[in-house]
């Protein structure tokens, strides 16, 4: 029999419990350190499954900066994150870029696209035309 105690700060909430989860053979026993049923979820979701937001930056070619403030649109495996890191900075987007616009779409293939989260407009060519 393999047991081990994994501890974890919980997020569920502002309090951020120190939650302690007992585990035989990979089955959780119990939890415990949690003051509300909400970090009891959470420490279950987060051994079995951890996911993360994924914030970082697109490059832009041609707009008013070069790079472009993106994130996952959902949470994606946390374990899937530095793979995903690598294929966005791969990504180059040509400038106008939209609020939401997608980025990567399917990043690693988790299901899960990556979207800017602001908006970038194009470079213009030259000074204005006075009117």
């Amino acid at each position: 029999m393999s047991t081990e105690t994994v501890e974890i700060t919980c997020i569920a909430c502002p309090v951020g419990c120190d939650v302690s989860i007992d585990v035989e053979d990979g089955e959780i026993q119990s939890i415990e350190g949690n003051t509300c049923p909400r970090g009891a979820e959470y420490a279950k979701e987060e051994y079995r499954n951890p996911t993360r937001i994924l914030p970082t930056t697109a490059r832009v070619t041609g707009g008013v900066l070069p790079r472009v403030p993106v994130k996952s649109a959902q949470p994606m495996p946390k374990p899937k994150l530095e793979d995903a890191m690598v294929e966005i900075a791969a990504v180059e987007v040509e400038a106008p870029v939209e609020l939401g616009d997608v980025i990567v779409e399917n990043v690693c293939d988790t299901g899960v696209d990556i979207v800017a989260t602001r908006d970038l407009p194009a470079a213009e060519d030259g000074p204005k035309a006075v009117e």
